[in-house]
């Protein structure tokens, strides 16, 4: 049974505010959305911050990579005026004051986490032991659909996330599902598959669901594909059109 919401907003507003934001994810609470999908790494100081991409340039101003500069820094920089003139001076948000946000106003959290090449076990870790603290009270209780769900491509990066937050519930992002789907579920202890909804099948989708994950797909953009997904069986999906995919309007 999937404890968690149906419909994601993809990175806060999906494309209508810039991504991984305070602003795109007030956007998506503008349209009724209380879940979100968004991306964690790490900056130079080993403090996670809320990015996608490795590389500065496309949302954020700047030059080299995230990994280049401290949180402090990357704090200051733009990652709003790539969209638009309204959202210039838009910060790059610290993990854990992003993540208090989503709590103190109900917001459920898919965090996916994104490490540099080389700080897998490290990314994993500390974005694990972060949401661990962030919800130490819901984990006493057992409160387990208030949990934040903990997923990434990133093998390594999980089982970090298992060994520093283990009554964290994991998921593994799988783009295309091959035959080694579920060794890799099992040995991480996951407790949902996420994956390619462009790669996804009737067959594949009964596969999973009949080993008892749960079922979860990115990114869905368009309403009779999220209506046809959930008659096969998917759970849950993210999307960036908000304004066509209302949170329970399939």
């Amino acid at each position: 049974m999937w404890p968690y919401p149906r419909i994601l907003a993809h990175r806060g507003g999906g494309t209508l505010a810039p991504e991984n934001t305070f602003a795109g994810l007030r956007c998506g609470m503008e349209y009724g959305f209380r879940a979100i999908e968004f991306d964690v790494m790490l900056a130079r100081d080993g403090v996670p911050v809320v990015m996608h991409d490795p590389a500065l340039g496309r949302t954020v101003r700047g030059s080299g990579s995230v990994f280049e500069h401290d949180a402090a820094d990357l704090a200051r920089m733009d990652a709003g005026s790539w969209f638009g003139a309204g959202y210039v001076g838009e910060p790059v948000p610290l993990f854990g004051e992003f993540a208090a946000w989503c709590k103190e106003h109900g917001v459920w959290m898919n965090i996916e986490i994104k490490p540099a090449p080389g700080y897998e076990l490290e990314t994993g870790a500390v974005v694990a032991r972060e949401a661990a603290m962030l919800f130490a009270d819901e984990i006493a209780a057992g409160e387990v659909q208030r949990l934040p769900l903990l997923s990434s491509f990133s093998d390594v990066a999980l089982a970090a996330a298992r060994s520093n937050a283990p009554t964290l519930p994991r998921a593994c992002l799988i783009s295309a599902l091959d035959g080694d789907w579920e060794r890799r579920a099992r040995a991480l202890e996951a407790v949902a598959i996420h994956t390619n909804h462009l790669h996804l099948t009737p067959v594949l989708a009964q596969a999973v669901k009949a080993q008892g994950f749960g079922l979860f797909c990115y990114t869905v953009n368009d309403p009779a594909r999220a209506a046809e997904l959930l008659s096969w069986g998917v759970d849950a999906f993210c999307t960036d059109r908000i304004d066509l995919i209302g949170p329970e309007c399939v």
